[in-house]
């Protein structure tokens, strides 16, 4: 069977990744992380960027790791439109939005994370889109 809807499953396996991949991993944790203060992909840089340095004191090295943050967003969002254009990047920012709120009003972020599923759900079934915008 093809589509979205294959082996009993409600969601195909595409969908399965990218709510997972963006709408969970990009948009609903990295907002909870920022609530909470931390960036873990800040940290991580920051250690491996000071291992480097102090084997390969090379500037341009140092300078690598000043960009590459942007780098690594800017990949993390191409990825988010591509896996579900327009909509699927709506999905990312409303899981954003729940993941901010997540610590200090739990009801209506978990209906936000709700929503943000359901769009990404329907932005990665091309079918359902179709239908919506005509095209």
């Amino acid at each position: 069977m093809r589509g979205p809807v294959a082996a009993g499953s409600i969601m195909g396996k595409k969908a399965k990744a990218y709510i997972w991949q963006s709408v969970i991993g990009l948009g609903f944790l990295s907002g909870l992380w920022t609530a909470i203060g931390i960036d873990p992909q800040q940290l991580v840089l920051n250690a491996i960027s000071g291992f480097v340095n102090a084997e390969y004191p090379d500037p341009r090295v140092r300078y690598l790791f000043v960009i590459l943050p942007t780098i690594l967003l800017l990949v993390s969002v191409y990825g988010a439109y591509r896996g579900g254009r327009i909509p699927g990047l709506v999905s990312v920012i409303i899981a954003y939005g729940a993941g901010l709120i997540a610590l200090s009003q739990t009801g209506p972020a978990v209906l936000l994370l709700i929503a943000a599923v359901i769009t990404g759900w329907i932005a990665t079934d091309r079918r359902t889109v179709k239908r919506l915008t005509g095209r």
